[in-house]
Order: C-alpha cells, then sequence, then structure tokens
C-alpha cells in the first residue's frame, strides 16, 4: 500500500513536471514533442520514487530520535550523498542511449543540483518519520482500545465475581448441613473446599506471596485429593527453611500439582507419588521450585510446546509478566520416570508482613 502510494504520487509529479518541460520549450521557441516531454518528466519523477522507498527504510532503520541523533544524521548524511551520486550516473547513462533526455554532463548535473538533491533528501526524510510516527501514535491508540475492552470486560467479570462467592458458600454450607454426622470425610472435604475457595477470593489482588504462604494455601487442595485418591495418591514436601520467605506467584504451586495429579496419578490403578521441592541456588540469588509426578510423562506435542494446557499456559504468561525474561519454565519428562516441572525465579525475600498487602504489585 505505502509503495503504491509512493508511485501514485511521484506519477502526478512527473506528469507536471512534464508539462512544465514542454511549456518552457514551447516559450522559448525550441518546442519538442510531448512525448518526450513526457518521458523526461515520468523518468525523474521514478528515480525519485525508487529514492523514496531506500529513504523510508533508512527512516526506519536510523530514525532521528533522542539517544541515536548523531548517529542518524551522519548515516543520513552519506546517504543523501550516495543517492545524489547514483541518481546523476544514471541520467548521464540514459543519456547516452537516448535522445529525449537530451545531452547530460555528470559534472554539471551534480554541481548544478547539488543542493537540490539534498532538499528534496532531507524532505522525504521529514516525511518518512511523519509516517512512522503516525504508525506508532495509531499502534498505541489500538493498544489503549485494547486496553480500555480488557478493562471493561474485567469491569463486568468483577461484577459477576462479587456475586458469585456469596452463592458458592451458602451452597456449601447448604451441602455441609445435609451430610449426616457419619460421614465426617465428606464434611471434611466440603470444609476444605470451602478454605480453598476462600483463600483464592481474599488474596484475588495479590500477585506475590511468601512460599511459606503459598504452601498454606496448597494444603487444602492436598487434603481434598488425598481424601478422594485415598492411598492413591503420596504427597512429599523437601522444602529447604530458607527457602519460606521467598516471594513467589501467588497460586503457581496449586496449578502445577493439579496438573500432576490430573494427568499423572488419578489415571492409573495403582498408587503414585508427587514431590514438591524449593531450594535456593549455590549463589542465594535464584530460587528453584520443582513439581514431579511418577505418572506416564508427557507426550512429544507438549514437550515440544505445541500443545499445553491452560493452567500450564496462564502460568508461564504470568511468569514472563512478572519477572521479565528473568526467569526459567521447564516442562519436561523426568530422566527416572514421570513428568517434572521447573521454575527458576529471582529470590527475593519478603519484607516484614509481606502478604496481602506487602507483596503485591
Amino acid at each position: 500500500m505505502e509503495t503504491a502510494l509512493i508511485f501514485a504520487a511521484w506519477t502526478v509529479f512527473g506528469l507536471i513536471s512534464a508539462n512544465q518541460v514542454y511549456v518552457q520549450f514551447e516559450l522559448f521557441e525550441r518546442p519538442i514533442p510531448w512525448r518526450h516531454a513526457l518521458l523526461q518528466g515520468l523518468f525523474e519523477a521514478y528515480l525519485w520514487a525508487f529514492a523514496t522507498l531506500a529513504i523510508f527504510w533508512l527512516a526506519r532503520r536510523f530514525p532521528l530520535e533522542r539517544g541515536r541523533m548523531l548517529r542518524g544524521i551522519a548515516v543520513h548524511l552519506a546517504c543523501a550523498l550516495v543517492l545524489s551520486l547514483a541518481r546523476v550516473a544514471v541520467i548521464v547513462e540514459v543519456s547516452r542511449h537516448v535522445d529525449w533526455l537530451g545531452e547530460r554532463s555528470f559534472d554539471r548535473q551534480f554541481w548544478g543540483r547539488f543542493h537540490q538533491y539534498f532538499l528534496y533528501y532531507a524532505l522525504l526524510l521529514g516525511i518518512a518519520h511523519a509516517v512512522l510516527y503516525h504508525g506508532r501514535y495509531r499502534e498505541r491508540e489500538r493498544a489503549a482500545e485494547r486496553l480500555a475492552a480488557g478493562l471493561a470486560e474485567a469491569r463486568l467479570q468483577a461484577l459477576k465475581m462479587q456475586l458469585q462467592p456469596h452463592f458458592l458458600f451458602n451452597t456449601l454450607n447448604a451441602i455441609s448441613a445435609l451430610i449426616p454426622d457419619e460421614a465426617k470425610p465428606a464434611r471434611r472435604m466440603v470444609a476444605r473446599l470451602g478454605d480453598l475457595l476462600r483463600i483464592s477470593l481474599e488474596h484475588e489482588a495479590t500477585q506475590e506471596v511468601t512460599l511459606r504462604e503459598e504452601l498454606a494455601f496448597l494444603q487444602p487442595y492436598l487434603e481434598i485429593e488425598q481424601a478422594r485418591l485415598e492411598d492413591r495418591l503420596t504427597v512429599a514436601l523437601e522444602i529447604a527453611p530458607e527457602t519460606l520467605d521467598a516471594r513467589v506467584p501467588h497460586l503457581l504451586l496449586q496449578p502445577l500439582v493439579e496438573n500432576a495429579v490430573r494427568h499423572g496419578i488419578a489415571p492409573r490403578i495403582g498408587p503414585g507419588r508427587v514431590e514438591i521441592s524449593a531450594t535456593r541456588g549455590a549463589d542465594g540469588r535464584v530460587l528453584h521450585l520443582e513439581v514431579r509426578d511418577d505418572g506416564p510423562g508427557v507426550d512429544r506435542d507438549v514437550q515440544a510446546g505445541t500443545r499445553k494446557g491452560v493452567g500450564l499456559a496462564n502460568i508461564q504468561s504470568r511468569l514472563e509478566q512478572l519477572y521479565d525474561g528473568q526467569h526459567r519454565f521447564e516442562f519436561a519428562n523426568h530422566p527416572g520416570g514421570g513428568a517434572v516441572v521447573r521454575i527458576s525465579l529471582p529470590s527475593r525475600r519478603a519484607d516484614h508482613g509481606a502478604g496481602k498487602e506487602g507483596s503485591a504489585r
């Protein structure tokens, strides 16, 4: 689209230039055929059209902006000289083979129009920057529109969430009241489910918590799964004491453990094991988290990253937003069998009283 507009604009310029050439020769009583004037006007205009494409590319590659101004000016001065020399060389060479350009001398062409070529280059460079900045402005506008649409959707979702917790807790209380007193495991599962929902809602605005708090959040879910699967599920925690005060994303472990239970333990008839570990790197700057199961492992599509569940995709997206590439996320088969998720994060200790308020970003 941009190339078509450039050639269309220069075509109009060439037609106007051809008309001026034709009229000038008529005034000096040296008439030339209109066809010659048209060819000369369009030829020189299209040379500028190709130069314009080059200038627009150079403007994107070497923009005149803060921090790179001197480098950009030097590059564009050199390019203006090269394009001027190339333009004159093409005109002089073509004039040797056609009669409608007239006799052209390299020295006369270059030194006679040197200032004009630099003026044209500067003008076209300014237009290129105007187009570049307009494109950036439009992109920011579109990003703002997407953000506004997302904010409106989030507000509607928040209104729905304000109604849902009351309904959920009332329903759980009603279910618990209907369960006979002798069915203590069922009552305990309902109570743990209520705890899990309450914790999720109380910390919905929290981005980071301490690992100690994250493990406490995980406990109700583990009790529900162990009550459901009974002796088929064993959970082993290997948490280094020095990692308990480290900051981690809120609700990071629960989806990972849920994924391990759902895909590694639940489909099996026999017993299974989920291991959760946390250690610090040798220099103390990196926190290593690992969730492993001894199930059937990961198929090729998942291991290659071409097919990934919603939970894992959301975790990876959150890590990218929170740590901006200062993390590592790996989901693969463990050499000893089963699947393993390894996450490495910057090891940052929580401030005093961190948690809901202190760790939120």
